[in-house]
């Protein structure tokens, strides 16, 4: 009963949610995702403004680091509680189901921590996107207005989480294997007739993984925010019954969906395959 009483709850407040000012001429979903500098920061060309997304990064990182204190470091027993136990279940899957999965043995001491933090820190960042914060930057009668947003809805925080692991990736390929070892590994056994077709094609290959790791992840978190924000929005700009109904249901359905299922999965999927990307580099073979 309390946990029905929670969705419920957390739903009524995303309808709060939106701009208070909001109506059929001026709320559009898309505009929660523009960034604007809070804190302008201009080095030369380079743009390092504090926005949102830097904000809620930062927010991410100190809950990801308090999370692993909390279950893994803090007054640890032989008999294990409640936390603890949670705290040993996130550390099996991440060993068993991420890093022994994907990595070699002789590769899991090394980026197994690695696979881990990326696991958790993507599952406590798309968590947080979920919990309406009064970190939109908009006030309504000078209370600030709360509102969900995804840090990962921007490409170039996927594309940054990406890039990790595929520069590590090649860089532990070329470490294990050896420069001209590990690039021949990307040219399968084919007929040097068709090698000027193949060769390229696999080159983009690689980089397509960066692509495809960042999309995917982005896509997800985007799509998921964009439905419930729409439904959301409904109650302002359809003024018809039973349409108008439908909107409060169907932001709650979306959101139940996303926070039980695909914030988790989109963790997990980031995480395997990051290891999965650097075990085939270190042992192209397999």
């Amino acid at each position: 009963m309390r946990k029905v009483r929670f969705w419920i709850a957390a739903t009524a407040l995303l309808a709060l949610t939106a701009p208070a000012t909001a109506s059929a001429d001026t709320f559009n979903p898309s505009d929660e995702f523009k960034l604007k500098d809070w804190v302008p920061i201009h080095v030369g060309g380079l743009d390092l403004s504090i926005n949102k997304a830097v904000v809620y990064l930062i927010l991410g990182s100190a809950c990801s680091i308090l999370l692993g204190l909390g279950l893994m470091r803090w007054k640890l027993k032989d008999v294990p509680g409640r936390r603890q136990t949670f705290g040993e279940v996130i550390y099996d899957i991440a060993q068993t189901q991420v890093a022994e999965s994907g990595l070699p043995t002789k590769a899991i001491s090394l980026w197994f921590p690695y696979c881990a933090t990326i696991l958790i820190f993507i599952f406590v960042i798309n968590l947080i996107s979920f919990l309406p914060l009064p970190l939109t930057g908009q006030t309504y009668h000078g209370f600030p207005v709360f509102g969900i947003y995804a840090a990962t809805s921007q490409i170039s925080v996927t594309l940054a989480l990406a890039l990790m692991t595929w520069l590590a990736t090649h860089f532990e390929g070329i470490r294990y294997n050896g420069v001209r070892k590990y690039f021949r590994s990307w040219i399968p056994e084919v007929p040097k007739a068709i090698l000027p077709l193949i060769i390229p094609i696999e080159i983009l290959s690689q980089f397509m993984r960066l692509i495809s790791l960042s999309v995917r992840l982005f896509a997800n978190m985007l799509a998921g925010h964009i439905l419930i924000l729409t439904m959301v929005g409904l109650l302002f700009i359809i003024h018809s019954w039973p349409w108008r109904a439908l909107g409060l249901p169907a932001a709650f359905i979306f959101y139940v969906f996303e926070v039980v299922i695909v914030v988790t999965i989109q963790a997990f999927i980031f995480a395997i395959l990051s290891a999965i990307y650097i075990g085939s580099a270190i042992e192209p073979e397999h």
